[in-house]
């Protein structure tokens, strides 16, 4: 391993410590390196506050009395490329122009339309020595549902379900069935304080009355996004109560009612497109699908989808609705309790 993919390697640990906390912005994280030794690190710890090149630069100014100097002679290592706008926060490319760093490495381009090339390029001009592209393959899975979101305009979507050794998820149509165990339940809840959404359709919601919040972990909890085309769910039901905000996605009527969001839609178009164009325009950049198989089969049925997490159980249901079947290429597979955990991604 190279000096660069060491410390890039680090930015990328630090910045992963804003999941579930920093959406809509994207995960960064930065390191200041001076004679081969780290004297400043930082991350983007949560939407609105300061940066990860802010705190890194500010851990520097707050430890050293020469800080000044030692940032003059400082490579600052991030993994996303500097941002050159106002937004929540003074733009970080002019900080590091303001203490003279003498080196920037990056592993992404910010796809961002504000930033986007802009960054690199005031640092360019401002005799910065700038390295690109280090790791950026792995930056990038970094931050894939900041780049999904941006390149197609579409939250990062994920597909979660649980079968049966046999392949079903439920032994009948209206009936719930538990099939995975107590530590999928953990993780599935620390998923849910990952992500900005989770959706279910209509009869999951009629027959698991589910909560969709953080229970089993701590983190916040995720916008609950519904598909109840005809309004025909009880408003008695745990989706609607307020422990979080609930999209309904229906064909009737586009209001808001404390904090549920009624959006209607064209249910005779291309559904699961209709939808996930309407979170990205409610700046939405990732979704968790819990359900039900029906659902699940239509977004894996137009290519909308970009992650699988499956459980497969021991059990045998011997019958019942078939599990979701996709074409996608296997990341990993683990023991988790007494169940297997698969992850597959899109070709």
């Amino acid at each position: 391993m190279n000096t660069h993919e060491k410390y890039m390697r680090k930015c990328f640990q630090l910045a992963k410590q804003g999941l579930g906390n920093v959406q809509p912005n994207p995960m960064v994280g930065a390191v200041i390196v001076y004679r081969d030794t780290i004297v400043g690190e930082g991350y983007h710890e949560r939407f609105g506050k300061a940066h990860a090149e802010v705190n890194a630069i500010n851990q520097v100014v707050d430890n050293f009395s020469n800080a000044e100097e030692i940032l003059k002679e400082s490579t600052l290592y991030v993994n996303l490329e500097p941002c050159s706008h106002f937004g929540k926060t003074p733009p970080c490319a002019d900080l590091i122009i303001k203490h003279k760093l003498q080196k920037v490495v990056i592993s992404n381009i910010d796809p961002f339309s504000a930033v986007n090339g802009k960054g690199i390029e005031k640092l360019k001009k401002a005799g910065i020595e700038v390295i690109q592209d280090v790791l950026r393959d792995e930056g990038y899975q970094v931050n894939k549902r900041f780049f999904t979101y941006h390149s197609l305009q579409r939250p990062f979507v994920i597909l979660k379900w649980a079968e049966s050794q046999d392949g079903f998820i439920s032994i009948a149509e209206n009936t719930r069935t538990t099939i995975s165990g107590a530590e999928a339940k953990v993780l599935n809840h620390k998923w849910r304080s990952e992500e900005q959404a989770i959706l279910v359709g209509t009869k999951t919601v009629m027959v698991d009355n589910p909560v969709l919040t953080v229970r089993d972990w701590v983190g916040s909890n995720p916008v609950r996004v519904i598909i109840d085309r005809e309004l025909k769910l009880a408003k008695d039901l745990n989706i609607f109560n307020s422990d979080s905000k609930t999209i309904v996605f229906n064909n009737y009527k586009t209001e808001k009612v404390d904090n549920i969001q009624y959006i209607q839609i064209d249910f005779y178009g291309l559904v699961p497109q209709f939808i996930l164009y309407q979170l990205y325009l409610m700046e939405i950049q990732s979704l968790i699908i819990e359900g039900g198989a029906y659902t699940i089969n239509e977004f894996i049925q137009y290519d909308l989808w970009d992650e699988a997490r499956v459980f497969h159980s021991k059990i045998d249901l011997g019958k019942g609705v078939i599990a979701p079947v996709l074409h996608g290429l296997l990341d990993s597979k683990e023991d988790l309790g007494d169940d297997e955990l698969f992850i597959y991604h899109r070709i």
